[in-house]
This record gives C-alpha cells, sequence and structure tokens, in this order.
C-alpha cells in the first residue's frame, strides 16, 4: 500500500518552506533577516501581491522566523503522570524536583528563517515542480529579491534550481487548511465573481414585472458569461468588493 503524501489533501497540496536567512548585515549595519522583513512588508502597500500572479495559488503566507523556545512541562507520557502522583505524597518536593530537572533546555536557532507557506491547486498526485516552475516564471524577480540573502539561494539562476532548492527546505504539513472545495482556482475566482454579481442583480431587480425580469436577467447572462472562465472574472488576491 502506496504511503500517504501529508502535503496533498484532494485537489489541494499544503506547501511548507524554511530558508535560513544568511546571519550577515549590509554596509549600514542593517541585519539581511530585517531587509527581507522589509521587502516582504512593502507588498502590503501594494494594490495586489506578486503571488496574484502565481498560478493556481488558493492562498499563500510569507513571515521571518527569528527564533523559537521550549520552555514547556513534561507531556502526559507515563514517567510525567508517575511523578505528578509523587507531588501529592507527604514527600512530594522530591517528584517535584524530578519534574523541574525534565523540563526541556532553551532551544534556539541558529539562523533567521524565511518561512512561505501556501495551499495550492496540485492536482490528485500534487504538481508540486509544476507549481514551482509557474512561480519562478511568473515572478522570479521578486523572488530574487526575498531569497536573495538565503544560504545557497546565490546558485539559483533558473527554474529547475529553484524546485531543487525549494524542496531542500521543505517541512512536510502537520496541519492542512480546509479553505477550498478542490477546484482549479479560475474556476473558484469566477463562481466568486458569479455569487457577487448574482446578488447585485436581485438588489437592482426588485419588484420588476416578469417580462423586465426576463430581459434584464437575459442582458445579466450575457454580461457575465457564467461559463467562460476567463473572464469577465473575479481578480486573483482582490482584498475588497
Amino acid at each position: 500500500m502506496a504511503k500517504r503524501n501529508p502535503n496533498i489533501s484532494g485537489n489541494a497540496y499544503a506547501l511548507t518552506i524554511l530558508a535560513p536567512i544568511k546571519n550577515g548585515y549590509t554596509e549600514e549595519q542593517i541585519a539581511y533577516a530585517d531587509i527581507v522583513r522589509c521587502r516582504l512588508q512593502d507588498w502590503n502597500n501594494q494594490d495586489y501581491s506578486p503571488m496574484t500572479q502565481v498560478p493556481q495559488t488558493y492562498l499563500c503566507r510569507y513571515y521571518v522566523l527569528d527564533d523559537v523556545y521550549t520552555e514547556s512541562l513534561p507531556g502526559a507520557d507515563p514517567r510525567s503522570r508517575w511523578l505528578d502522583l509523587l507531588t501529592a505524597l507527604p514527600f512530594g518536593g522530591i517528584g517535584n524536583k524530578l519534574r523541574v530537572g525534565m523540563l526541556p533546555k532553551e532551544d534556539h536557532l541558529q539562523s533567521r528563517y524565511l518561512v512561505f507557506s501556501c495551499n495550492f491547486h496540485g492536482g490528485p498526485e500534487g504538481d508540486l515542480d509544476g507549481y514551482l516552475r509557474g512561480m519562478w516564471q511568473a515572478i522570479s524577480g521578486q523572488i530574487k529579491d526575498i531569497w536573495g540573502f538565503c544560504y545557497g539561494f546565490e546558485e539559483v539562476d533558473n527554474a529547475d534550481k529553484f524546485i531543487a532548492y525549494m524542496k531542500k527546505c521543505q517541512l512536510p504539513a502537520a496541519l492542512f487548511f480546509v479553505g477550498s472545495n478542490d477546484d482549479p482556482l479560475p474556476e473558484q475566482l469566477k463562481a466568486l465573481y458569479l455569487k457577487q454579481e448574482f446578488a447585485n442583480f436581485a438588489v437592482a431587480n426588485q419588484g420588476l414585472d416578469a417580462a423586465a425580469l426576463r430581459a434584464n436577467f437575459k442582458a445579466f447572462i450575457e454580461r457575465v458569461q457564467p461559463n467562460d472562465v476567463n473572464g469577465p472574472t473575479w481578480p486573483a488576491g482582490k482584498y475588497t468588493v
């Protein structure tokens, strides 16, 4: 029996990338990680994210991970439950001391990381190569701008090397965002457009007689072209109605 790919759910693929950022500074003593963060924040000032140009992207997120900490109590394993019992006894101080001794030490990253996570329509087999190739072809300039400070990325100058690099930095999905109906992105954008336009049509045609309503609906269908997923449609990445 073939092992299930944890990154695939239906036609959706969950991609998680952690790329280590170089521990260096510019001549102005600005950390490379801070430059990456600033450039990502500049995307918010644009009308549309560059990722809207990448085919089949359901949703995505970028951020800079500065560090992580491990400061939790031991879990519910048998040894931990036994120590819980010891703390309730008259000599519970011994159990508490043992419990504190089991606490993990703080764990720190050796570098900051550029994190990229997204869900995209990859089909039942999860066409990761095809998605990454389309990403490179669509926004290679922005990719170089963001990933350029990451270790090893200086060797990336074409789609094949980009695919290989991303796979080296990939982590398996632990949680899957269920936010799509498994259809290709153009079909979902068309559905959003039709939903919005039909709601507007319903509001604008209240109280009309049957003849006028029929005529207006015919004009509405001719305008929105429901069977054409290429347009008119909802723009990818549009924030508001």
